[in-house]
């Protein structure tokens, strides 16, 4: 995993965290191996490198080797990333973040284009859990360490309660799934100007 990939790492803390029952008011979106190899493959499509659209991350074929021990660490691992993204400290981000990336085995440097850049390698016999673990803690890291603890928040749509971290250049984000929450606030937010015949 590339180390200043941290807004990709970002995007999966996001996602994982977001796959409970609390957030989506019902089903567990993480509840058997087949939504975590779901979950897996769109992290490796997220992941890919223009470069190399066919090369996937490899958390897909993580998942598909994983069995329900690890499937049950995956669904403790997002309850971990939620509590980090709920206090954003910053001493407790990065301590937490830093217990996350445990698993990391070897740090190497890939040839880039312009320039290397530095990479960290799971540890022999690391599952997904483990990968998942590592590419949390990273994203955690990268993003404290690169826009600060200001960029963890709360979904600002009033029926969520959803988290996420922006990693967004600009740091206005304001939802957790803006194309599911902030699409609900925008279709709540015209109905009521229709209802009141204010139009625009």
């Amino acid at each position: 995993m590339l180390l200043d990939g941290y807004a990709f790492a970002a995007t999966v803390a996001t996602g994982l965290a977001n796959t409970t029952p609390e957030v989506w008011q019902g089903p567990d979106h993480l509840g058997d191996l087949d939504a975590l190899v779901g979950f897996a493959d769109e992290s490796d499509r997220t992941a890919a490198d223009p470069a190399d659209p066919g090369r996937p991350f490899g958390l897909g074929e993580l998942a598909r080797a994983a069995d329900d021990r690890r499937l049950g660490a995956v669904q403790s691992l997002r309850y971990v990333v939620r509590g980090l993204i709920d206090v954003p400290e910053r001493e407790r981000l990065v301590a937490g973040a830093t217990a996350l990336t445990a698993s990391a085995g070897a740090l190497t440097l890939v040839p880039g284009g312009r320039a290397d850049r530095w990479a960290v390698e799971l540890a022999p016999g690391g599952g997904v859990d483990d990968a998942l673990a590592l590419v949390c803690g990273v994203g955690i890291l990268g993003v404290v360490q690169a826009l600060g603890e200001q960029r963890f928040r709360q979904c600002s749509a009033p029926t969520c309660v959803g988290a996420f971290i922006d990693s967004t250049r600009a740091g206005r984000r304001r939802y957790c799934m803006p194309g599911l929450c902030g699409n609900r606030v925008n279709v709540a937010n015209h109905r009521a100007r229709r209802a009141s015949g204010v139009t625009g």
